[in-house]
């Protein structure tokens, strides 16, 4: 074994620390999941049963851990684009995605819930699509890009793919989940733009874009009367601005330390979905501005390690991998900063989960899947790089010395 005191540029295990920070998000979820389930007539142990609230985030967040780990050691290359195109992984996940969003609407697959069809019921199993939709953009995108470029190292990608694949999804996404719909066009746009595709092309496909979100918002008239609530939640803060006025009365109360874990009041049918959307509320009012921080914290930590691995991947010449790993890092960022977005009143009321902390299956072990391969990306990035390093090593240790005598 060739040993080096060279070090590869990037080779820091980002990878457990971004393990390290999901996990630590996931812990924070379960504790509040068992804070918002406790209730005044039961004690806070009648919910650890099997089939119970807190025991299902628990086997979520544990199951969680193991995909990230799993994922973790997979090697990206494997969505890569191919040669022959039956063999595209990223096309048959785009197709099955496209699929399984069209079945929300089929009678005895699809499954209702809050007057919105997002489910699908396939017996005792239930998931949304839409997370589904989530990975597939990116690892679609990351597969045509980083194609497109090694062909045409000299010319921006060809936009026509691309935009028809995020419109697709977005439209389908959108029918049902106006917020979902707007971030898979954010994250579209910025592995478009990491990419190397030119704004000119860009804005080319900004009026038709803009156009579908109108329509999507004026189809329904709830996401109307949402958008004009956002602009004076006192205007009705018993009706239409309750959920808002809620949520920021119960983000005041927690001051700067909070009441305490368990302590909050506002989950006692005050603020309504306490335990999904807008369980960032509950951390502000049980563990206050500290709590919240910390919590702001650990996705800043996300992201900044995420942008590192991607870093890395670039600078290892491998596109492919820097843009999965951008792609994910953006899907979770963009996620927790629109829905604190929303829990704060920066946005309009919006239901979209925090990432790795609402309570849920689907979405945390998504993101689980997310997390696991920009881990994979950071593993392979190193990988490549200390084979690099080996092989300067050996090619200097072929090098012969000379030995010159001094003239006498």
């Amino acid at each position: 074994m060739i040993q080096s005191r060279k070090t590869p540029p990037g080779t820091t295990p980002h990878a457990t620390v971004l393990v390290v920070i999901a996990a630590a998000l996931m812990t924070v979820g379960v504790v509040m999941r068992a804070s918002t389930a406790a209730e005044l007539d039961q004690s806070l142990t009648g919910h650890f049963a099997w089939n119970g609230p807190v025991m299902r985030q628990l086997c979520f967040a544990i199951a969680g851990v193991c995909v990230m780990l799993i994922f973790s050691r997979i090697d990206p290359v494997l969505f890569r684009w191919r040669g022959i195109f039956l063999f595209q992984p990223a096309f048959w996940m785009l197709l099955v995605a496209i699929g399984l969003l069209v079945c929300v609407w089929v009678p005895g697959i699809g499954h209702e819930s809050h007057g919105r069809h997002r489910w699908i019921h396939l017996g005792p199993v239930g998931f949304q699509p839409s997370e589904l939709a989530k990975l597939t953009l990116v690892v679609g995108l990351a597969a045509f890009l980083a194609r497109t470029r090694k062909r045409h190292a000299n010319e921006p990608p060809d936009m026509l793919v691309p935009a028809i694949a995020i419109g697709l999804l977005c439209v389908l996404v959108g029918i049902e989940d106006f917020g979902t719909a707007a971030l898979l066009a954010l994250v579209g746009a910025g592995m478009l733009v990491a990419g190397g595709c030119s704004f000119k092309a860009m804005f080319a496909w900004v009026i038709p874009a803009v156009g579908a979100f109108v329509y999507l918002l004026l189809e329904h008239p709830y996401r109307v009367k949402r958008l004009l609530t956002f602009l004076n939640i006192w205007k009705d803060p018993k009706g239409d601005g309750y959920h808002a006025v809620q949520s920021l009365a119960a983000i005041a109360s927690g001051g700067w330390a909070g009441r305490g874990l368990g302590a909050g009041i506002s989950r006692f049918d005050y603020l309504p979905e306490s335990a999904a959307d807008f369980v960032f509320a509950v951390i502000c009012e049980e563990a206050g501005f500290f709590g919240a921080t910390v919590v702001i914290g650990l996705y800043i930590a996300f992201v900044y390690f995420g942008l590192r691995v991607v870093r890395s991947a670039v600078r290892n010449n491998d596109l492919f991998r820097g843009l999965i790993a951008f792609g994910m890092t953006t899907v979770i960022g963009f996620q927790a900063l629109i829905n604190i977005a929303v829990v704060t009143v920066v946005a309009p009321t919006k239901g979209i989960a925090l990432p790795l902390v609402s309570a849920g299956g689907t979405g945390l072990l998504s993101f689980s899947v997310a997390v696991g391969l920009i881990a994979a990306v950071d593993r392979s990035t190193r990988r490549a790089q200390s084979r690099t390093v080996v092989e300067e090593v050996e090619e200097d240790e072929r090098v012969p010395v000379v030995n010159v005598e001094p003239v006498t």
